[in-house]
């Protein structure tokens, strides 16, 4: 097969499928939500499939998969054998990307372009943890390690160069915001986070530090987590057998857990004092019934993500510079994987120079003292070097080959 071929294999076998925010509501998208353990049974099954690289984002707004594959039906068989929901209804209800347009996705995302709430910054520290579990069970080959690498560059380079994470740009802290529009006073309000993972604890300093709230206790199912978490933030704590208690006690409730089913129900709640509930979880983990009784008020991350938030414009007006930025790592992507196919040229040279060392050829017509010998593996490192830069330029492979031989023998005799 010409090496060609081989690369453009590569990226073609390259896919996305998933659903999002746009076409799901919360709780069908709470049907595909892969947990951490559900995740490492995936990698487990991909194993017996034959599917080499690949990883899984699950977030408050979307579930998507994206892998090497001979198509997108294996990705997706995979990836359902562990959903609540069936593979025939993530068919109906899902994208499928392909190539570099499943590459231009990832970058997107990774952005904040694509998320429920633009800008969400959220989504880089969940993507590295999805290709973190990945790489630690043997699936981020050369090819998705090199892109994940190339788009998390890229996202903090927007971060940095654009105010496209300016404002309300998380589901966390607009919460956040939606708190603020409901409570006047928060000293004499008594507030539960149950979950103090990634989202439950960012939520849970934005209270502090943009509320000055106090009253806060924390629980989680760990509860080391919970403990170190309010010891930052001088805190307190609550055993998670006492959840109960702690939901009849607070006047505000913020759930970030990752429970199959919910923690919290419209039954719990039926003789409750008045509350504010907000669930950002993906399943629901307060039952959305709650939301019914008179004296609860509830919303989870869809109702979030509608909140006015006046820097929608000014974050809008970021985009094109968010793109630009995009598609120059893009393009030192495509770069770097146009050069994949002429590693096997690189090393056939490369263990060439090393075997004409020995040519008693090349020893006389280059005598002693008038070259080093054998010459150091630097040496014909910077050989190869040149001639990789070379090849990225020109396409004369053959030529290419000749020079570097003679900047091989050049740089011995002089």
């Amino acid at each position: 097969m010409e090496l060609d071929s081989v690369s453009n294999m590569e990226i073609n076998q390259f896919f996305t499928a998933g659903i999002n925010y746009k076409k799901t509501d919360a709780g069908v998208r709470g049907q595909f939500a892969i947990n951490p353990s559900q995740y490492v049974l995936l990698t487990q099954k991909a194993k017996e499939t034959g599917i080499s690289e690949f990883f899984v984002l699950s977030t408050c707004n979307r579930t998507e998969i994206y892998g090497l594959a001979h198509s997108a039906d294996e990705l997706i068989h995979l990836l359902c054998s562990e959903t609540a929901g069936g593979e025939k209804e993530f068919k109906q209800l899902c994208y499928i990307k392909n190539g570099q347009l499943a590459v231009s996705h990832l970058f997107e995302v990774a952005a904040g372009l694509d998320s429920q709430i633009l800008g969400d910054y959220e989504i880089v520290g969940q993507i590295k943890q999805a290709a973190r579990i990945a790489k630690e069970n043997g699936f981020m080959g050369t090819f998705m390690e090199r892109l994940v690498n190339n788009v998390l560059q890229s996202s903090k380079a927007i971060k940095s160069q654009t105010q496209l994470s300016g404002g309300t740009v998380s589901v966390s802290f607009a919460a956040i915001q939606f708190l603020k529009e409901q409570v006047a006073d928060f000293s004499q309000k008594n507030i539960l986070v149950l979950g103090t993972g990634k989202i439950g604890s960012n939520t849970c300093k934005n209270l502090v530090d943009y509320l000055g709230a106090r009253n806060i206790t924390l629980i989680n199912r760990t509860e080391d987590k919970a403990v170190q978490l309010a010891s930052e933030l001088n805190l307190q704590t609550a055993p998670y057998e006492t959840l109960e208690q702690q939901v009849a006690l607070a006047d505000v409730i913020i759930v970030a857990t990752n429970a199959a089913t919910p923690v919290i129900t419209k039954a719990g709640l039926l003789n409750s004092t008045p509350k504010i509930l907000i669930d950002l979880s993906i399943p629901n983990n307060i039952e959305p019934a709650a939301g019914e009784l008179q004296h609860i008020t509830l919303v989870n991350v869809d109702g979030l993500s509608a909140i006015n938030d006046k820097t929608l414009q000014n974050r809008l007006a970021e985009v094109p510079k968010a793109i630009a930025i995009i598609e120059e790592h893009k393009g030192e992507f495509t770069t770097w994987h146009g050069m994949r196919k002429h590693v096997p040229v690189l090393k056939a040279v490369k263990a060439k120079l090393h075997d004409m060392q020995n040519c008693s050829l090349f020893q006389s017509a280059c005598p002693e003292p008038a070259y080093e010998y054998p010459a150091s593996p630097e040496a014909i490192q910077k050989v190869i070097n040149n001639m990789a830069v070379k090849m990225r330029s020109q396409h004369q492979p053959g030529c290419n080959y000749i020079e570097a031989i003679n900047d091989f023998i050049t740089s011995r005799v002089n």
